[in-house]
């Protein structure tokens, strides 16, 4: 949670930037019924501005594991490596969907550590990612 004031102008911009879905995991707020949160991309504790390039929507979850990480551990080579950048980086080069779009797979390294770092296939969310297929509500085409 962002200790700076984030003026609302610049959260509508940062959500419709990030198709009002999170960046890491694309649990999709009209889905979840839950407004995403303006996440850091570079935590406010290490020194991250609040600033549009900076700023990026994250579920609640994500947000939380990610805490004030900016590196995980890519489980393949034990190297640390940085996380994914959703602003800056393209998800589908570094994930992709398994199990008929509930599983996310990390591709690269930073895919890899991302995976692990933020839990992004917490059991609660394959569940529900099930459900939300099987209604057409996630398709694992829609990474754009």
């Amino acid at each position: 949670m962002s200790k700076s004031y984030i003026p609302k102008a610049l959260r509508t911009l940062v959500a419709a930037q990030g198709q009002y879905r999170c960046g890491y995991c694309l649990t999709q707020e009209r889905v979840v019924g839950v407004a995403m949160e303006v996440e850091h991309l570079i935590p406010e504790i290490l020194g991250g501005p609040t600033e549009e390039a900076n700023l990026w929507l994250a579920c609640s979850l994500c947000n939380n594991h990610k805490a004030d990480r900016v590196a995980g551990i890519d489980p393949l080579t034990g190297e640390a490596v940085s996380l994914f950048d959703p602003r800056r980086q393209v998800w589908q080069e570094h994930f992709a969907w398994e199990d008929g779009g509930t599983i996310i797979l990390g591709r690269t390294p930073q895919g890899r550590a991302t995976v692990t770092t933020l839990s992004l296939n917490r059991v609660a969310l394959v569940r529900a990612r099930r459900l939300w297929v099987s209604v057409g509500w996630h398709s694992p085409n829609d990474t754009q």
